[in-house]
């Protein structure tokens, strides 16, 4: 496999989504999220995504040059529309208006409303965190999770993530994850790579639990931690879909067909400021301590180094480069 350095990745990336029609600092955002999703190894939310949004912004699925507006209807709330384009460059937007809430009020929340997907959640949550504020964020995606009990699909894999700031303008505690056992990406790759799956991680149309990626994928994952997980997966609904205007799990089509109407998704962050109590760091030193004594073990987040290279599959190589106009 090529070993191909990070800021190549990142390039390549953003000469293929200008190719294909995103605005160049539109394009710069989404390919600084995706060579940085690369560099951590975090290939669902990278790479595997860069076929989908060049062909969508080709489509008119997602627009490449909208222009997201930033609003702020109360003292602690921050609203930004995307405008049906990407959710990065709306973050982007939005992060500095929702950091000065945040400070004033020691508290506030940033939805961004009608975007695509933004796949790496705590790609954001990490990023609210080296702003120094603690960060939780919530969003949703295409159906493909039924009720414990049921079977019929009511959400998506709905991640939640969670960030902490360690004080010296860095990430204490980084926590992002599917609200299922497992995020729909494994399956796809599964299948794509004609493996089968762990028993557990989803059931078939009639509600068995199954091995095949492919029945799987016509059935529905399951929550982690059976109605615990679900419970969790539908507060992010709520907040990801209530508290931005957008759509619901089950309004949304599948998230990578090229045609079709837009995502129209919403993400919902809730950012705090550590020094509404004079005592955060102490306890975050105390519970860290706690966890260190163990050689083994890690506060979430932790131990993550962003790799300067990464290696990637020859079939990944060529698509990157010829969406680049490069092959």
């Amino acid at each position: 496999m090529p070993n191909i350095p990070v800021p190549e990745i990142e390039s390549l990336t953003r000469t293929a989504l200008m190719r294909h029609g995103a605005e160049e600092w539109i394009a710069a955002s989404l390919a600084r999220a995706t060579a940085t999703a690369e560099s951590l190894g975090n290939k669902i939310c990278g790479l595997y995504y860069l076929d989908s949004y060049c062909k969508q912004l080709q489509s008119g699925r997602v627009k490449g040059d909208a222009d997201p507006e930033v609003t702020r209807p109360r003292p602690g709330a921050v609203v930004v529309d995307a405008k049906l384009g990407f959710a990065q460059p709306a973050f982007d937007r939005g992060l500095p208006e929702a950091v000065a809430a945040a400070r004033e009020n020691g508290i506030a929340s940033l939805a961004i409303c009608h975007s695509h997907t933004c796949t790496s959640l705590g790609y954001f949550t990490d990023r609210i965190a080296r702003e120094g504020l603690i960060a939780f964020g919530a969003t949703n995606a295409s159906p493909i999770v039924a009720p414990p009990g049921g079977r019929h699909r009511a959400i998506g894999t709905n991640p939640i993530a969670f960030a902490v700031p360690d004080g010296q303008g860095g990430v204490a505690m980084q926590f992002d994850q599917s609200t299922t056992t497992v995020a729909l990406g494994k399956i796809t790759m599964a299948k794509a790579a004609g493996e089968p799956i762990p028993e557990g991680w989803a059931i078939d149309a009639q509600g068995a639990p199954t091995t095949d990626p492919e029945a799987a994928l016509g059935g529905s994952l399951v929550s982690m931690g059976g109605y615990k997980g679900w419970g969790l997966g539908l507060m992010a609904e709520l907040l990801a879909a209530g508290m931005t205007a957008s759509r619901n799990s089950v309004d949304v089509p599948p998230l990578k067909a090229t045609e079709g109407p837009p995502h129209d998704l919403g993400q919902f962050y809730t950012l705090i400021d550590p020094d509404l109590s004079d005592a955060f760091g102490a306890r975050l030193d105390r519970v860290a301590g706690a966890v260190a004594k163990d050689p083994d073990a890690r506060m979430p987040g932790q131990g993550k180094t962003p790799a300067e290279s990464v290696d990637l599959e020859e079939r990944v190589w060529a698509e990157l480069q010829a969406l680049a106009g490069k092959g």
